[in-house]
C-alpha cells in the first residue's frame, strides 16, 4: 500500500537530472522511500494511505547539515564574545561535568530542535568526554586518553530515539595512548553503530583531530582507522584566524599520511592558500562550510568560489547549536549568501539555486549518502518540508526558488516530514516525549552549572 501522496505542490526537488521548480506530486512507498515524482496531477484512481494536498504550498527536501555538534544544544549563547578556543573552553568546562546519560538528553535535544527546524539529516561529531585546555587563542588540546566509549553510544541512542537521520562521527584517542588500545576501542564503536536502526543511522564516520594535535602520527593513526573500516573523516581544519601558518602546516601531516582522497572532508576550511585548495581539490577532498557560527566566532570567510570553481565538492553545515544559536538553515543560508556576496562585491560569487543545493543535495553528496537523502528523487527518502510563503505572507512569488530562500524562513515551514511520515507541524514536535526531552535537559543543565559555577 502506498503510505503518502503528495498533490497540488510547488516541487523544489534538488534533483539535477530535471528542471526545478514545477507543479506536481509524488508517493511514498511502504519503507518510507519516494515511488513516483512526477509533474502534473496523479493519475486518476491513485490512493494513498493519507493523501496531502499541499494547495500550492513550496516543497522542498529535508535540509541535510554536513557539520553538527547536536550534544551542544543546552549552552547557547555562551561564550558570546569569545572566538573558537575560548568559546570552546567554555563550553567544554560545563560538558565535563556531564555523564553519558546527561549527554544522551543533551543530544536528543540537539536533535529534536534539528527535525523542528526542518533538517532532517545530521553529520554529528559526538561529545568524548574528554578535557580540552586552551593555551592560548590559536593553540589547544584535548587530554591524552581514550575517549568515554559510553558517551558515544548515548548520542548513538539519542540520535534515533529522536528520529534523526545521521553520521555518527566519533574522535580517537589522544596523546600517548597505545595505537592498539585505540582501534580496540573504535572496534567496540563500530560494532555498536552496526546495530542501530539502518534507516536512521546512515553510517560512521571519524572526527579527525590534527588541528590540536602535537605530532604527525596524529594522521597517520587517522588513515589507518579510516582504512580499517571504510570511514570517512571530518577534521576541523584552518578554522580559526591565531597561529595560521601552524595549522596551515599540518595539511602535510594529512597528505604525507596518504589521508587527501574524496573520505576526507575539511571542516571549516577558512584558512587556506591557493596551493592548498588546489592540492585538496586535485585529491577529491570535500569542505563542510558553516556560514554562521564562522561569522559568530569571528573564524572569517571560507574561499568557497574559489573551491567550486576548482570542482571541489562543498555542503553545508549547522555546526554547535552553541555557537549557531538557531538551528536555522534559512538563515544558514542567506549568511552564507551575505557573507560571499559581500567580500568578493558579486551576486555571481553564490547564486541562490546553488546556497540551496547546497544545503541539501550537496551535503548529502559532500556525505557519500546522497543515494538516500539530499533531494526528491526515486527511491530516496521521503524527507521533505511544507513551506507556504502565503503563511504569514511573504507577497507574490516571482520566483519559487528566490522567494524560498530568500523570503521564506522557519515561520512559513508547515510541516516537517521524515520517510512520509509527520514529525512537525509548524512548531509543534509530534513525538510524545518532547515535552520530557526538554524538561531532562533544564533539569540536567541546571544541575550541571551549579557543579560547575556553585550555587547562584
Amino acid at each position: 500500500m502506498t503510505r503518502l501522496l503528495v498533490r497540488n505542490a510547488v516541487l523544489l526537488t534538488c534533483d539535477p537530472a530535471r528542471p526545478d521548480p514545477f507543479r506536481g506530486w509524488f508517493t511514498v512507498a511502504d519503507d518510507g522511500r519516494l515511488a513516483a515524482v512526477e509533474p502534473g496531477d496523479p493519475p486518476a484512481g491513485t490512493t494513498a494511505e493519507e493523501v496531502l494536498d499541499a494547495g500550492g504550498a513550496l516543497v522542498g527536501p529535508g535540509f541535510v547539515s554536513a557539520h553538527s555538534h547536536l550534544f551542544t544544544s543546552g549552552f547557547r549563547g555562551i561564550a558570546m564574545d569569545s572566538s573558537l578556543y575560548g568559546w570552546l573552553e567554555v563550553m567544554l568546562g560545563y560538558t565535563a561535568a556531564a555523564d553519558a546519560e546527561d549527554v544522551y538528553w543533551m543530544t536528543r535535544h540537539g536533535a529534536q530542535d534539528f527535525l523542528r527546524n526542518g533538517v532532517t539529516t545530521a553529520y554529528d561529531f559526538t561529545d568524548t568526554g574528554l578535557t580540552f585546555e586552551s593555551e592560548s587563542a590559536g593553540v589547544s588540546r584535548y587530554g591524552a586518553t581514550l575517549p568515554e566509549t559510553a558517551y558515544q553510544h548515548a548520542q548513538l541512542r539519542a540520535k534515533v530515539d529522536a528520529g534523526l537521520r545521521h553520521v555518527h562521527s566519533v574522535m580517537l584517542a589522544q596523546g600517548d595512548v597505545p595505537q592498539a588500545d585505540t582501534l580496540a576501542q573504535l572496534d567496540e564503536v563500530v560494532a555498536a553503530a552496526a546495530t542501530a536502526d539502518p534507516d536512521l543511522h546512515l553510517g560512521l564516520a571519524l572526527s579527525g583531530t590534527v588541528q590540536w594535535a602535537d605530532s604527525r602520527d596524529a594522521a597517520a593513526l587517522e588513515v589507518t582507522a579510516m582504512r580499517r573500516h571504510g570511514l570517512l573523516n571530518q577534521p576541523h581544519f584552518l578554522e580559526t584566524p591565531h597561529e595560521v601558518e601552524l595549522q596551515r602546516s599540518k595539511f602535510d601531516w594529512y597528505a604525507d599520511a596518504g589521508a587527501l582522497g574524496p573520505d576526507l572532508v575539511f571542516g571549516h576550511f577558512i584558512q587556506t592558500t591557493d596551493e592548498i585548495l588546489t592540492r585538496a581539490a586535485a585529491a577529491g577532498c570535500g569542505m563542510s562550510w558553516q556560514p554562521m557560527s564562522n561569522g559568530r566566532l569571528a573564524s572569517g570567510v571560507a574561499a568557497v568560489p574559489r573551491m567550486r570553481e576548482l570542482g571541489m565538492r562543498v555542503g553545508m553545515g549547522l555546526d554547535d547549536q552553541s555557537c549557531t544559536d538557531v538551528s536555522d538553515p534559512f538563515s544558514n543560508m542567506r549568511t552564507g549568501l551575505a557573507l560571499l556576496r559581500a567580500t568578493h562585491r558579486d551576486p555571481a560569487a553564490l547564486p541562490v539555486r546553488d546556497v540551496l543545493e547546497m544545503h541539501t543535495r550537496g551535503s548529502a553528496e559532500v556525505l557519500g549518502i546522497d543515494d538516500r537523502v539530499g533531494s526528491l528523487r526515486v527511491g530516496r527518502y521521503a524527507d521533505f518540508l511544507v513551506v507556504d510563503p502565503r503563511d504569514p505572507d511573504t507577497g507574490p512569488v516571482w520566483d519559487a526558488i528566490g522567494t524560498y530562500v530568500l523570503a521564506c524562513s522557519l515561520r512559513n515551514l508547515q510541516q516537517v516530514r521524515v520517510g512520509g511520515r509527520l514529525v512537525a507541524a509548524g512548531s509543534r514536535l509530534t513525538d510524545p516525549a518532547a515535552g520530557e526531552v526538554s524538561g531532562q535537559l533544564h533539569e540536567r543543565m541546571a544541575r550541571i552549572r551549579r557543579a560547575v559555577d556553585g550555587p547562584r
